[in-house]
């Protein structure tokens, strides 16, 4: 073939190192204005973005040259960077060491943007220790309890 066709959508789940909370509805629009123009630089498409204070979900469309780890590590890096250059975490930002990545179906779309845009009302009935758990359950993904959020080794 001539050319590449792709559909490559996965649901990205980054919490913050130590469940930092830090991602308040003041500042959620810029950040979310950052993460949108950093995801198009990696020539990736944004589908959905929200989260609640300590954690962030991202829909994308994955360009097919990226490896689902490497894009992980550039949104990580670069959202840390600028969280930090605005001052907007008390001390270093960082996000949590791994990731949660979940491929999704294009008849599955919709159902997973409107998951994400209803992250503070889904959060009211569950905590994110519990979604997370239930998102590694429902895609069948064997974890171990002990490293899903690790204690503070700072403190």
């Amino acid at each position: 073939m001539a050319n590449s066709y792709t559909q490559i959508y996965i649901h990205y789940v980054f919490a913050t190192r130590h469940r930092m909370r830090f991602l308040t509805a003041d500042i959620e629009k810029e950040m979310h204005s950052y993460a949108a123009g950093l995801i198009k630089d990696l020539n990736c498409f944004l589908q959905s973005i929200g989260g609640i204070e300590d954690h962030i979900h991202i829909l994308v469309g994955l360009h097919p040259t990226l490896a689902i780890s490497e894009f992980a590590q550039k949104f990580k890096a670069n959202t840390s960077r600028f969280i930090n250059e605005k001052g907007w975490a008390s001390g270093k930002f960082q996000w949590q060491e791994g990731f949660g990545a979940f491929s999704v179906s294009q008849s599955g779309l919709e159902k997973v943007r409107e998951y994400i845009r209803n992250q503070a009302e889904h959060h009211r009935r569950k905590s994110f220790p519990v979604e997370y758990e239930d998102l590694l359950t429902k895609y069948m993904i064997h974890y171990d309890r002990r490293y899903l959020f690790p204690p503070s080794s700072d403190t």
